[in-house]
């Protein structure tokens, strides 16, 4: 179960800048709040704008192997794209940003903080819920759930030979996101302002 609010129009329409898109929905987890109505009407407006390539509607994102004979149906309009649209949680979001490792992938929306089931991935993706989601920012690699310290400022100091100081078995989540938006063309968004965190959207508070 999954509580999802759409982006602000005027931020996602900016992160096409005319581009081409592709969107992929996901119905799965949408048993208490999915934003359907809202990405329809989103979704016709960039339909009417001849910007969208084609679209997936399934269930389960999340499901690597069923998700990943939907993208190998559609890879040639996915290959016309500039951009991926992923109406899903962050856990969604996050698995197709793995298989689509050349392609930039964007959250449509954020996930916020309800107890109880979350998707069906046996990957090692996770998404804390946290009312705003970084992705879009990061590669599509959460900094909350990727750094033990959950910064969303970059890399601390205390790393060493790409591993976490806090878990030396962890893979330092920054290195990684590094790591992605180099692989994509996109290190000029660490040049941008932080996004400082809404402490106010996670999951403690909401409590």
């Amino acid at each position: 179960m999954l509580i999802t609010g759409l982006k602000e129009k005027e931020t996602l329409l900016s992160l096409t800048g005319g581009r081409k898109v592709f969107i992929i929905n996901c119905h799965g987890c949408r048993e208490v709040h999915f934003p359907e109505k809202e990405a329809e009407e989103l979704q016709k407006e960039l339909q009417a704008s001849g910007n969208v390539t084609g679209s997936i509607t399934t269930e389960y994102v999340c499901n690597p192997e069923n998700m990943k004979l939907n993208l190998e149906r559609n890879m040639d309009k996915i290959e016309a794209a500039d951009v991926v649209f992923v109406f899903s949680c962050g856990i969604g979001v996050q698995t197709i940003s793995e298989y689509l490792e050349n392609k930039t992938v964007y959250a449509a929306c954020d996930t916020y903080p309800l107890p109880g089931f979350q998707g069906v991935t046996p990957l090692e993706y996770d998404c804390d819920q946290c009312g705003e989601c970084y992705l879009n920012l990061t590669g599509g690699i959460c900094p909350i759930t990727a750094c033990s310290k959950s910064l969303v400022n970059g890399q601390c100091g205390g790393s060493k030979n790409g591993k976490c100081e806090v878990d030396s078995e962890m893979e330092c989540g920054w290195e990684r996101i590094y790591r992605r938006l180099a692989q994509i063309g996109r290190l000029d968004v660490l040049k941008c302002p932080t996004q400082v965190r809404n402490f106010a959207t996670d999951k403690e508070a909401a409590e």
